[in-house]
Protein backbone atom coordinates (compact mmCIF):
# COMPACT_ATOMS: atom_id res chain seq x y z
CA UNK A 1 0.00 0.00 0.00
CA UNK A 2 1.46 3.28 -0.82
CA UNK A 3 0.00 6.61 0.22
CA UNK A 4 0.48 10.25 -1.92
CA UNK A 5 0.04 13.80 -0.14
CA UNK A 6 -1.36 16.49 -2.38
CA UNK A 7 0.19 19.76 -1.50
CA UNK A 8 -2.16 21.83 -4.24
CA UNK A 9 -5.89 20.78 -5.34
CA UNK A 10 -5.07 18.38 -7.83
CA UNK A 11 -7.65 17.19 -10.78
CA UNK A 12 -10.34 14.99 -9.81
CA UNK A 13 -10.04 13.11 -13.13
CA UNK A 14 -6.49 12.57 -12.07
CA UNK A 15 -6.18 11.28 -8.67
CA UNK A 16 -9.01 9.01 -10.16
CA UNK A 17 -6.11 7.17 -11.91
CA UNK A 18 -4.75 5.41 -8.34
CA UNK A 19 -5.90 2.07 -7.48
CA UNK A 20 -6.89 0.36 -4.52
CA UNK A 21 -3.21 0.14 -3.52
CA UNK A 22 -2.92 3.65 -2.54
CA UNK A 23 -4.73 6.39 0.02
CA UNK A 24 -4.55 9.89 0.18
CA UNK A 25 -3.25 11.19 3.10
CA UNK A 26 -3.26 13.86 5.07
CA UNK A 27 -0.09 13.65 7.22
CA UNK A 28 2.85 14.92 5.05
CA UNK A 29 5.32 12.78 7.42
CA UNK A 30 3.71 9.38 6.10
CA UNK A 31 3.93 9.92 2.23
CA UNK A 32 5.75 8.09 -0.28
CA UNK A 33 4.56 10.56 -2.98
CA UNK A 34 3.59 14.09 -3.58
CA UNK A 35 1.86 15.26 -6.21
CA UNK A 36 2.21 19.24 -6.32
CA UNK A 37 1.26 21.96 -8.24
CA UNK A 38 2.19 26.03 -7.82
CA UNK A 39 3.00 25.24 -3.88
CA UNK A 40 6.66 26.12 -3.03
CA UNK A 41 8.60 23.25 -1.42
CA UNK A 42 12.21 24.89 -1.02
CA UNK A 43 11.33 25.73 2.96
CA UNK A 44 9.55 22.24 3.10
CA UNK A 45 11.24 19.31 5.53
CA UNK A 46 11.38 16.01 3.30
CA UNK A 47 10.11 13.38 5.28
CA UNK A 48 12.85 10.20 5.38
CA UNK A 49 10.36 7.72 3.62
CA UNK A 50 9.45 10.58 0.67
CA UNK A 51 10.34 8.45 -2.76
CA UNK A 52 9.30 10.74 -5.70
CA UNK A 53 7.20 14.30 -6.43
CA UNK A 54 5.06 14.32 -9.18
CA UNK A 55 4.90 18.20 -10.46
CA UNK A 56 1.37 18.61 -12.67
CA UNK A 57 2.83 20.89 -15.01
CA UNK A 58 6.20 21.77 -16.60
CA UNK A 59 8.15 24.03 -14.20
CA UNK A 60 9.48 23.03 -11.39
CA UNK A 61 11.84 25.99 -9.91
CA UNK A 62 9.50 25.59 -6.62
CA UNK A 63 11.22 22.10 -6.08
CA UNK A 64 14.61 21.97 -4.43
CA UNK A 65 15.77 19.33 -7.04
CA UNK A 66 19.26 19.06 -5.94
CA UNK A 67 18.22 18.42 -2.44
CA UNK A 68 16.11 16.07 -3.65
CA UNK A 69 18.60 14.31 -5.75
CA UNK A 70 20.80 13.86 -2.96
CA UNK A 71 17.96 12.16 -1.02
CA UNK A 72 17.23 9.85 -4.05
CA UNK A 73 13.96 11.71 -4.66
CA UNK A 74 13.10 11.28 -7.96
CA UNK A 75 10.89 14.46 -9.17
CA UNK A 76 8.70 14.39 -12.29
CA UNK A 77 6.86 17.13 -14.18
CA UNK A 78 4.39 16.06 -17.12
CA UNK A 79 6.07 17.71 -20.07
CA UNK A 80 3.38 18.67 -23.10
CA UNK A 81 0.27 17.84 -21.03
CA UNK A 82 -0.67 21.65 -20.76
CA UNK A 83 0.59 22.29 -24.20
CA UNK A 84 -2.05 23.03 -26.28
CA UNK A 85 -3.96 25.18 -23.06
CA UNK A 86 -0.67 27.59 -23.48
CA UNK A 87 -0.26 27.50 -27.44
CA UNK A 88 -3.97 28.77 -27.20
CA UNK A 89 -3.10 31.98 -24.96
CA UNK A 90 -0.15 32.63 -27.00
CA UNK A 91 -2.23 32.85 -30.08
CA UNK A 92 -4.59 35.23 -28.27
CA UNK A 93 -2.15 37.14 -26.64
CA UNK A 94 -0.85 37.70 -30.34
CA UNK A 95 -4.03 39.24 -31.59
CA UNK A 96 -4.56 41.36 -28.23
CA UNK A 97 -1.62 42.94 -28.91
CA UNK A 98 -1.48 43.27 -32.73
CA UNK A 99 -5.40 44.42 -32.80
CA UNK A 100 -5.40 46.68 -29.52
CA UNK A 101 -8.39 44.74 -28.55
CA UNK A 102 -7.93 45.31 -24.78
CA UNK A 103 -7.76 49.09 -25.13
CA UNK A 104 -10.86 48.86 -27.45
CA UNK A 105 -12.86 46.86 -24.71
CA UNK A 106 -11.65 48.99 -21.94
CA UNK A 107 -13.04 52.42 -24.09
CA UNK A 108 -16.33 50.71 -24.47
CA UNK A 109 -16.48 49.75 -20.79
CA UNK A 110 -16.14 53.26 -19.46
CA UNK A 111 -18.50 55.05 -22.24
CA UNK A 112 -21.20 52.38 -21.56
CA UNK A 113 -23.53 54.87 -19.63
CA UNK A 114 -23.27 56.60 -23.13
CA UNK A 115 -26.40 56.01 -24.97
CA UNK A 116 -24.78 56.91 -27.98
CA UNK A 117 -22.14 54.46 -27.37
CA UNK A 118 -22.44 52.84 -30.91
CA UNK A 119 -21.79 56.36 -32.75
CA UNK A 120 -19.19 57.00 -30.33
CA UNK A 121 -17.70 54.07 -31.48
CA UNK A 122 -17.80 54.58 -34.97
CA UNK A 123 -15.52 58.06 -34.61
CA UNK A 124 -12.96 56.13 -32.58
CA UNK A 125 -12.62 53.00 -32.96
CA UNK A 126 -9.37 53.69 -36.04
CA UNK A 127 -7.75 54.33 -32.52
CA UNK A 128 -8.04 50.57 -32.06
CA UNK A 129 -7.53 49.04 -35.61
CA UNK A 130 -4.27 47.58 -35.04
CA UNK A 131 -3.19 45.30 -37.87
CA UNK A 132 -3.53 41.54 -38.61
CA UNK A 133 -1.03 39.38 -37.88
CA UNK A 134 -1.09 37.39 -41.41
CA UNK A 135 2.25 37.53 -43.42
CA UNK A 136 3.65 39.33 -40.13
CA UNK A 137 6.93 37.29 -38.89
CA UNK A 138 6.93 35.06 -35.68
CA UNK A 139 10.23 34.45 -33.68
CA UNK A 140 9.58 31.12 -31.76
CA UNK A 141 12.60 30.83 -28.68
CA UNK A 142 12.23 27.54 -27.34
CA UNK A 143 10.81 24.35 -30.00
CA UNK A 144 9.65 22.24 -26.96
CA UNK A 145 5.86 20.95 -26.87
CA UNK A 146 4.33 24.20 -26.47
CA UNK A 147 6.37 25.90 -29.09
CA UNK A 148 5.88 23.47 -31.63
CA UNK A 149 2.56 23.75 -31.12
CA UNK A 150 2.96 27.45 -31.46
CA UNK A 151 4.71 27.50 -34.43
CA UNK A 152 2.15 24.90 -36.34
CA UNK A 153 -0.82 26.82 -35.79
CA UNK A 154 0.72 30.12 -36.71
CA UNK A 155 2.07 28.83 -39.69
CA UNK A 156 -1.71 27.89 -40.10
CA UNK A 157 -2.17 31.40 -39.75
CA UNK A 158 -0.37 32.86 -42.85
CA UNK A 159 2.38 33.43 -40.74
CA UNK A 160 6.01 33.14 -42.00
CA UNK A 161 7.92 31.27 -38.84
CA UNK A 162 11.28 31.10 -37.27
CA UNK A 163 12.16 28.82 -34.47
CA UNK A 164 15.52 28.78 -32.10
CA UNK A 165 16.60 25.84 -30.02
CA UNK A 166 19.99 24.73 -30.25
CA UNK A 167 19.21 21.06 -28.17
CA UNK A 168 15.40 21.08 -30.57
CA UNK A 169 14.64 16.90 -29.65
CA UNK A 170 14.11 14.51 -32.05
CA UNK A 171 10.44 14.20 -31.35
CA UNK A 172 9.56 17.83 -31.41
CA UNK A 173 11.69 17.75 -35.15
CA UNK A 174 9.36 15.48 -36.01
CA UNK A 175 5.76 17.34 -35.56
CA UNK A 176 7.39 20.73 -36.51
CA UNK A 177 6.32 22.08 -39.61
CA UNK A 178 8.28 21.68 -42.64
CA UNK A 179 7.74 25.53 -43.34
CA UNK A 180 8.73 26.65 -40.20
CA UNK A 181 12.73 28.28 -40.54
CA UNK A 182 14.92 26.39 -38.30
CA UNK A 183 17.52 29.03 -37.16
CA UNK A 184 20.92 28.26 -35.55
CA UNK A 185 21.40 31.87 -34.17
CA UNK A 186 19.19 33.49 -32.20
CA UNK A 187 19.90 37.29 -33.37
CA UNK A 188 18.22 36.63 -36.23
CA UNK A 189 15.04 35.95 -34.70
CA UNK A 190 15.48 39.49 -32.90
CA UNK A 191 16.40 41.31 -36.50
CA UNK A 192 14.00 39.77 -38.45
CA UNK A 193 10.41 39.07 -36.23
CA UNK A 194 7.98 40.93 -35.74
CA UNK A 195 6.77 38.98 -32.90
CA UNK A 196 8.85 37.65 -30.52
CA UNK A 197 7.42 34.63 -28.40
CA UNK A 198 9.60 32.90 -25.96
CA UNK A 199 9.34 29.09 -24.66
CA UNK A 200 12.69 27.73 -22.13
CA UNK A 201 12.54 26.50 -19.34
CA UNK A 202 14.45 29.00 -16.39
CA UNK A 203 17.74 28.32 -15.87
CA UNK A 204 20.73 30.33 -14.84
CA UNK A 205 21.81 30.70 -19.06
CA UNK A 206 18.46 31.96 -19.61
CA UNK A 207 17.51 34.57 -17.09
CA UNK A 208 17.15 37.80 -18.45
CA UNK A 209 18.18 36.46 -21.91
CA UNK A 210 15.40 38.95 -23.24
CA UNK A 211 17.67 41.91 -22.27
CA UNK A 212 18.60 45.68 -23.17
CA UNK A 213 21.06 43.95 -25.67
CA UNK A 214 18.52 42.07 -27.48
CA UNK A 215 15.81 44.47 -27.40
CA UNK A 216 18.47 46.29 -29.57
CA UNK A 217 18.12 44.17 -32.13
CA UNK A 218 14.90 43.50 -32.60
CA UNK A 219 12.68 45.79 -35.02
CA UNK A 220 10.43 48.54 -34.16
CA UNK A 221 7.40 47.82 -33.31
CA UNK A 222 8.34 44.46 -32.25
CA UNK A 223 5.74 42.68 -29.68
CA UNK A 224 7.16 40.20 -27.47
CA UNK A 225 5.04 37.37 -25.84
CA UNK A 226 6.38 35.71 -22.42
CA UNK A 227 3.86 32.90 -21.45
CA UNK A 228 7.53 30.86 -19.92
CA UNK A 229 8.48 32.65 -16.64
CA UNK A 230 8.77 36.28 -16.09
CA UNK A 231 12.38 36.12 -14.68
CA UNK A 232 13.33 35.48 -19.08
CA UNK A 233 12.73 38.68 -19.82
CA UNK A 234 14.14 42.32 -18.10
CA UNK A 235 10.95 43.75 -17.59
CA UNK A 236 12.31 47.26 -17.25
CA UNK A 237 14.27 47.29 -20.39
CA UNK A 238 10.81 46.37 -22.15
CA UNK A 239 9.17 49.38 -19.96
CA UNK A 240 12.43 51.90 -21.42
CA UNK A 241 11.67 49.73 -24.84
CA UNK A 242 8.25 50.67 -24.56
CA UNK A 243 8.63 54.31 -23.66
CA UNK A 244 10.65 54.60 -26.64
CA UNK A 245 8.62 53.13 -28.91
CA UNK A 246 10.95 50.18 -29.73
CA UNK A 247 8.64 47.58 -28.18
CA UNK A 248 4.81 47.69 -29.65
CA UNK A 249 3.07 45.32 -26.88
CA UNK A 250 4.48 43.29 -24.29
CA UNK A 251 2.10 40.63 -23.41
CA UNK A 252 2.81 38.70 -20.33
CA UNK A 253 1.44 35.58 -18.08
CA UNK A 254 2.95 36.61 -14.57
CA UNK A 255 1.48 39.24 -12.71
CA UNK A 256 4.45 41.53 -10.71
CA UNK A 257 4.73 45.25 -10.01
CA UNK A 258 6.53 45.43 -12.78
CA UNK A 259 4.46 45.29 -15.50
CA UNK A 260 0.88 45.31 -14.23
CA UNK A 261 -1.28 48.49 -15.50
CA UNK A 262 1.71 49.62 -16.94
CA UNK A 263 1.63 51.53 -20.53
CA UNK A 264 1.83 49.22 -23.32
CA UNK A 265 1.48 45.97 -20.98
CA UNK A 266 -1.35 43.25 -21.57
CA UNK A 267 -0.71 41.27 -18.51
CA UNK A 268 -2.71 38.30 -17.80
CA UNK A 269 -3.03 36.12 -14.77
CA UNK A 270 -1.25 33.10 -14.90
CA UNK A 271 -3.66 31.36 -17.45
CA UNK A 272 -1.41 29.85 -19.24
CA UNK A 273 -1.98 26.32 -18.45
CA UNK A 274 -5.42 26.60 -16.23
CA UNK A 275 -7.92 25.45 -18.31
CA UNK A 276 -9.92 22.61 -17.21
CA UNK A 277 -8.17 20.04 -19.96
CA UNK A 278 -4.94 21.02 -18.90
CA UNK A 279 -5.03 20.61 -15.61
CA UNK A 280 -6.72 17.55 -16.17
CA UNK A 281 -4.13 16.32 -18.38
CA UNK A 282 -1.32 17.06 -16.00
CA UNK A 283 -2.66 15.17 -13.09
CA UNK A 284 -3.39 12.31 -15.28
CA UNK A 285 0.31 12.19 -16.49
CA UNK A 286 1.68 13.04 -13.07
CA UNK A 287 -0.15 9.92 -11.50
CA UNK A 288 0.66 7.35 -13.98
CA UNK A 289 4.88 8.39 -13.41
CA UNK A 290 4.33 8.29 -9.86
CA UNK A 291 2.73 4.61 -9.82
CA UNK A 292 4.94 3.21 -12.11
CA UNK A 293 7.88 4.54 -10.10
CA UNK A 294 6.58 3.41 -6.86
CA UNK A 295 5.58 0.28 -8.29
CA UNK A 296 8.05 -0.83 -10.72
CA UNK A 297 10.90 1.49 -10.15
CA UNK A 298 10.78 3.39 -13.26
CA UNK A 299 11.53 6.93 -14.04
CA UNK A 300 9.93 8.70 -16.94
CA UNK A 301 9.93 12.47 -17.22
CA UNK A 302 12.04 12.65 -14.32
CA UNK A 303 14.33 16.25 -13.88
CA UNK A 304 16.69 15.29 -11.48
CA UNK A 305 17.34 11.73 -12.25
CA UNK A 306 17.66 9.75 -15.95
CA UNK A 307 14.97 8.17 -17.86
CA UNK A 308 15.18 4.49 -16.66
CA UNK A 309 12.84 1.82 -17.60
CA UNK A 310 12.46 -1.98 -17.22
CA UNK A 311 9.27 -2.63 -17.07
CA UNK A 312 7.33 -4.81 -14.82
CA UNK A 313 9.85 -7.65 -12.80
CA UNK A 314 9.03 -11.01 -13.52
CA UNK A 315 11.85 -12.14 -10.97
CA UNK A 316 12.13 -13.12 -6.93
CA UNK A 317 13.18 -9.13 -6.29
CA UNK A 318 14.25 -5.82 -7.54
CA UNK A 319 16.51 -3.62 -5.98
CA UNK A 320 17.03 0.44 -7.20
CA UNK A 321 20.33 2.31 -5.99
CA UNK A 322 20.49 5.95 -6.35
CA UNK A 323 24.01 7.31 -6.51
CA UNK A 324 26.99 9.11 -7.32
CA UNK A 325 28.17 9.27 -11.26
CA UNK A 326 31.44 7.72 -10.55
CA UNK A 327 33.43 4.99 -11.82
CA UNK A 328 33.58 1.01 -10.23
CA UNK A 329 29.87 1.96 -8.61
CA UNK A 330 28.25 -1.14 -10.57
CA UNK A 331 31.43 -3.21 -9.62
CA UNK A 332 31.05 -2.89 -6.19
CA UNK A 333 27.01 -3.67 -6.19
CA UNK A 334 27.65 -6.69 -8.18
CA UNK A 335 30.21 -7.80 -5.86
CA UNK A 336 27.38 -7.53 -3.11
CA UNK A 337 25.27 -9.82 -4.42
CA UNK A 338 28.13 -11.60 -5.97
CA UNK A 339 29.48 -12.44 -2.19
CA UNK A 340 25.57 -13.61 -0.92
CA UNK A 341 25.35 -15.67 -3.89
CA UNK A 342 22.29 -14.04 -5.42
CA UNK A 343 22.68 -13.80 -9.54
CA UNK A 344 21.54 -10.55 -10.93
CA UNK A 345 19.00 -11.84 -13.61
CA UNK A 346 19.05 -8.22 -15.22
CA UNK A 347 20.18 -4.49 -14.89
CA UNK A 348 19.93 -1.12 -15.97
CA UNK A 349 21.77 1.53 -15.27
CA UNK A 350 22.06 5.72 -16.18
CA UNK A 351 23.79 8.22 -15.61
CA UNK A 352 22.42 12.59 -15.15
CA UNK A 353 25.07 14.79 -14.93
CA UNK A 354 26.07 14.08 -11.43
CA UNK A 355 23.98 11.72 -10.18
CA UNK A 356 22.97 7.87 -11.41
CA UNK A 357 20.23 5.11 -11.02
CA UNK A 358 21.09 1.97 -11.15
CA UNK A 359 18.09 -1.56 -10.98
CA UNK A 360 18.75 -4.57 -10.34
CA UNK A 361 16.17 -7.83 -10.94
CA UNK A 362 17.45 -10.83 -8.59
CA UNK A 363 16.66 -14.71 -8.57
CA UNK A 364 16.05 -14.24 -4.42
CA UNK A 365 14.98 -11.45 -2.44
CA UNK A 366 17.82 -9.60 -1.16
CA UNK A 367 18.05 -9.31 2.70
CA UNK A 368 18.17 -6.35 4.63
CA UNK A 369 22.05 -7.65 5.24
CA UNK A 370 22.65 -6.71 1.56
CA UNK A 371 20.47 -3.46 1.58
CA UNK A 372 22.81 -2.51 4.47
CA UNK A 373 25.77 -3.32 2.88
CA UNK A 374 24.42 -1.88 -0.62
CA UNK A 375 24.34 1.51 1.63
CA UNK A 376 27.40 1.65 3.59
CA UNK A 377 29.27 1.91 -0.26
CA UNK A 378 30.65 5.29 -0.69
CA UNK A 379 28.75 7.70 -3.08
CA UNK A 380 25.39 5.76 -2.32
CA UNK A 381 22.58 8.52 -1.78
CA UNK A 382 19.68 5.97 -1.57
CA UNK A 383 18.92 2.19 -1.65
CA UNK A 384 15.24 0.97 -2.51
CA UNK A 385 13.15 -2.01 -2.21
CA UNK A 386 11.02 -1.92 -4.95
CA UNK A 387 9.87 -5.42 -4.94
Amino acid sequence: MFQYYCLNPISKVGLEGFTESYTNTQQLEEADGILVRSASMHEMELPENLLAVARAGAGVNNIPLDKCAEKGIVVFNTPGANANGVKEIVIAGMLLASRDIVDGINWVRENSADANVGKAAEKVKKNFAGTEIQGKKLGIIGLGAIGVKVANTARHLGMEVYGYDPYVSVDAAWNLSRDVKHVIDVNEIYEKCDFITIHVPLMDSTKGMINEEAIAKMKDGVILLNFARDLLVDEKAVLNAIESGKVRRYVSDFPNPVTAGRKGCIVIPHLGASTEESEDNCAVMAVKELMDYLENGNIKNSVNYPSCDMGVCTQAGRISVFHKNVANMITRFAAVFGEKGINISDMINKSRGEVAYTMFDVEEQASEEIISMLRAIPGVFRVRVVK
